[in-house]
């Protein structure tokens, strides 16, 4: 909308430096970015509250993963407010490539958690109250992988870094795919030895793959 002049003229609307306007897609897609990682976060926080039983966890292995979630979340937050400016002369066909290509990561974040809320709630509901004993995980994306808490994680961070399409997402989403991939492994290999009547048609980590 023109802002009135002085002289109460309608003046034209305000134009960033190169003399373009900020596309109205690009303006609705910016927030949604912020908020994703915002939400993200806020589930890490909330879930290890409600975790049943389990085993008391080292000091050392606590400050560690705040370090390194403070650092993460230093650098992912500089990315999203500092470095992700717009071209304003960017043209109407790359704008509507990258509208595309937040509303695709958007949802592959979406489904992730989705999955990753769920698997987590199979798990914290193996055991009931005070109990240390381990169980066979099933329902859900349990029924395909061993790892199906860890493959919601890999879909949600990938699909972060799809939307916001910066080096510092797809760095993390890469070292996340690193850091627990392994895991899956790990645990996969730990429930066909620990349980004799362990699901074989189940996979670690992808689904009829690995």
């Amino acid at each position: 909308m023109a802002e009135p002049s002085l002289d109460g003229n309608s003046a034209a609307p305000r134009t960033p430096p190169g003399g373009a306007t900020e596309p109205q897609s690009r303006r609705h897609t910016e927030p949604q970015r912020h908020r994703t990682f915002t939400i993200k976060h806020t589930r890490s926080v909330v879930y290890p509250l409600l975790i049943r039983g389990g085993h008391p966890l080292c000091p050392r292995i606590i400050a560690y993963a705040a370090l390194f979630c403070s650092l993460n979340g230093f650098l992912q937050s500089h990315a999203l407010l500092h470095c992700s400016a717009k071209d304003p002369d960017q043209d109407l066909d790359q704008d509507w490539v990258s509208s595309l290509r937040t509303g695709a990561g958007l949802s592959l974040f979406v489904l992730g958690m989705i999955l990753n809320i769920h698997s987590d709630n199979i798990l914290r509901n193996l055991r009931k109250p005070g109990e240390t004993v381990y169980k066979i995980p099933r329902g859900g994306l349990f029924e395909l992988v061993s790892g199906a808490n860890f493959l919601a994680e890999i879909l949600e961070w990938f699909g972060f870094a799809l939307a916001v399409w910066n080096l510092a997402a797809f760095s993390f989403s890469f070292f996340t795919l690193c850091s627990i991939g392994p895991r899956a492994l790990g645990h996969h290999r730990f429930y066909l030895e620990k349980f004799p009547d362990y699901p074989r048609n189940r996979k670690a980590l992808i689904p009829f793959v690995l």
